[in-house]
């Protein structure tokens, strides 16, 4: 009898190990590494980063002729990407990606969906009861556009080998009371997806924040890329060490704009991504980012700007408020962009009409 009770603990142990392999078999290939992703065509990729100011708004050109913008910048700002579309031959948008429903990334997104033939929009479904937010859903309805809830898992085939793949937000959605100081609904449950062609992949984070991060990691996403769209602007309650140890990225782009009073980038990002090693650009200092690769071979992705910047690219901005507060981190619109620099001879003009021209 012991004889035989000792057989049967051995084989347990044995089911148990072969468990413990298939799980981690599973977890290594299917999980981390994803699904299997078809053979770029050879054909090229570009992705367009906008000089949106401060906001965002990402345009792929896939190689079968499918078009994605991810995001369309803030309010008023719809005709710019309009003509940004008319300008590199795109006629209508396959898929729209909201990333979230602040006005600085869905802002023009009314005006891109009655103004250019959108197919599909993306989005993470967690409301902003704001009138931008209102005008969008209202754009959908009335072009009949398909309007699909972004789940992690989903797959967005766009020919020629290139794949968009959803990684978040990862339910159940992050709540009022579950977030960090700095912390908002629609930051935290940002539609966070990476685009896989051959060789070549991007990373694209919306606002996503730190504790966006830490469920993704947790969840064994699949966070490494050649390249990553920075998260909210390059905020620093966003884009952690652990997240960039995990990304391994190569370069690193950060879309904000010139005048923005909210401290993006800033100084405490710009170190983790310098010590991180990564190639860094911006738009607020070298306008349209674009990125071209036929995803043949490993690191065979081009970058070209659409100027030289003029100040140090590691250079962040100071805040003249600091981006994040108790009720959460301040939202585009919240205090308007800086005043505009006059020059001495405009200070010279007011001085002398305000002293009756003496």
């Amino acid at each position: 009898m012991a004889r035989n009770q000792r057989g049967c603990g051995c084989l347990l142990a044995l089911l148990l190990i072969v468990a413990a392999l298939g799980i981690f078999v599973w977890w290594k290939f299917y999980r981390e590494q994803g699904p299997k992703l078809p053979p770029p065509s050879g054909d090229e990729l570009s992705v367009h980063v906008l000089d949106a100011g401060q906001a965002d708004a990402i345009l792929i050109v896939a190689p079968g002729g499918k078009s994605v913008l991810v995001d369309a910048g803030h309010p008023g700002g719809g005709k710019k990407i309009l003509e940004t579309l008319k300008r590199h031959g795109v006629g209508q948008i396959d898929l729209l990606i909201a990333t979230h429903a602040h006005a600085d990334h869905i802002g023009g997104a009314d005006e891109v969906i009655e103004g250019t033939n959108v197919r599909s929009v993306l989005d993470s479904k967690v409301p902003n009861p704001t009138k931008n937010y209102e005008d969008f859903l209202t754009a959908i309805e009335e072009r009949g556009v398909n309007y699909i809830a972004a789940t992690p898992g989903q797959t967005f085939d766009l020919g020629g080998g290139a794949i968009i793949s959803v990684l978040a937000p990862i339910p159940p959605f992050f709540t009022k009371d579950q977030l960090r100081s700095g912390g908002n609904e629609p930051n935290a449950n940002s539609v966070v997806t990476r685009l896989d062609y051959g060789e070549f992949s991007l990373l694209l984070t919306g606002d996503a924040e730190a504790q966006t991060e830490q469920r993704l990691i947790a969840n064994g996403a699949r966070l490494e890329a050649d390249i990553l769209k920075v998260g909210h602007h390059g905020s620093k309650y966003a884009t952690s060490e652990e997240f960039l140890q995990r990304g391994q990225f190569d370069a690193a782009i950060i879309s904000a704009g010139a005048d923005n009073r909210y401290g993006h980038p800033s100084p405490e990002v710009l170190a983790r991504l310098k010590a991180a090693g990564v190639k860094l650009y911006r738009t607020d200092l070298q306008g349209e980012i674009t990125i071209t690769t036929r995803g043949t071979e490993e690191n065979s992705y081009q970058i070209t700007t659409e100027r030289e910047p003029t100040e140090d690219l590691w250079a962040g901005r100071k805040a003249q408020r600091d981006d994040s507060s108790r009720s959460g981190f301040i939202q585009y619109g919240d205090f308007g962009p800086a005043p505009k620099k006059r020059d001495a001879g405009n200070k010279n003009a007011n001085r002398k009409n305000a002293t009756g021209g003496r």
